[in-house]
């Protein structure tokens, strides 16, 4: 009986630790600067996100798609219910005037490990 009582602690134990789980939720996936000069061709955007889960968020990595797109984040823990950020510059000086789409992908402990942000603009000649 005493056999039976712990296996059955260990598996709702078990089970209700499957599902504790942190969870990325962005404000918005995209931001779009609109057309700008290239007399000004440096951008920010913030991505903003909530951890809707109910373990701490660790974002583990964040990548651009190009060296003219860098992302800065804050590698402490996000608890659950807490906000964060990613900031993200794009540097469109010496690239041709043009429409761009680009890409930053977002690694984290989260229930979906990958998510994909975009800025996207069009820059116009001076």
């Amino acid at each position: 009986m005493k056999k039976l009582l712990i296996i059955a602690l260990m598996l709702v134990s078990g089970i209700s630790m499957a599902f504790a789980q942190a969870e990325i939720k962005f404000d918005k996936v995209t931001v779009n600067f609109g057309t700008f000069s290239e007399n000004n061709p440096v951008q920010h955007a913030t991505f903003t996100f909530t951890n809707v889960g109910n373990q701490p968020l660790l974002i583990n990595q964040v990548v651009a798609s190009c060296g003219c797109t860098v992302p800065k984040y804050d590698k402490r823990p996000i608890a659950p219910g807490q906000k964060g950020s990613i900031q993200v510059t794009y540097n469109g000086k010496n690239k041709l005037p043009s429409h761009f789409k680009k890409a930053i992908t977002v690694y984290s402990n989260g229930k979906v490990e990958m998510t994909r942000l975009y800025i996207e603009g069009d820059m116009t000649g001076k």
